[in-house]
């Protein structure tokens, strides 16, 4: 397993939901109570403790701050990270040599984030939802696919997600 998520500062209850909705049955997830989500060195040590050998992170608002530091400091230190997928992670720049992909609550989240750099397919919710949605509710955030490359295509947040996990070898393992 190599799935990590790094949820924000919420309710576990709607982590456990966003497990839910994507089918998760066996996932690591960053235990937010000990360690902040939006500290680099603490979500980097949470995966060094599971034994990770290549992450794939899942992240949510605060978390993917911890989860961009985190996957910077794996590969400066020789390890390699399969992706990142940001899901709301405003003015969190791209710094790694590893896949970004972002998943955005509206139209100006995205092209607002794209400044700092993208790095793979992403997603907006179309029409806007609530930003907590977006994680607790994928399944309901209908949208816009936007492929690294090729023809743009809608569907929601919950099918994008899942498609980005099956990519990585993370979907098929649970």
């Amino acid at each position: 397993m190599t799935l990590c998520l790094c949820p924000g500062v919420h309710s576990p209850s709607l982590t456990e939901r966003l497990c839910q909705v994507l089918g998760l049955k066996q996932v690591l997830i960053v235990p937010t109570s000990t360690h902040p989500p939006y500290s680099p060195l603490h979500v980097l040590d949470f995966a060094r403790q599971q034994g990770l050998e290549q992450p794939c992170f899942l992240a949510f608002s605060a978390g993917v701050v911890g989860a961009m530091g985190a996957a910077c400091l794996w590969q400066q230190q020789g390890g390699t990270v399969k992706a990142l997928i940001a899901m709301d992670g405003w003015g969190v720049p791209h710094l790694g040599d590893f896949p970004l992909h972002r998943l955005s609550h509206d139209l100006i989240t995205d092209q607002q984030s794209g400044w700092l750099g993208v790095g793979g397919d992403r997603f907006y919710a179309d029409p806007p939802v609530a930003h907590l949605d977006l994680w607790a509710y994928p399944e309901r955030a209908q949208g816009v696919w936007l492929p690294e490359s090729g023809l743009s295509r809608n569907t929601d947040a919950a099918a994008f997600i899942r498609a980005l996990l099956r990519r990585y070898g993370e979907l098929d393992l649970y």
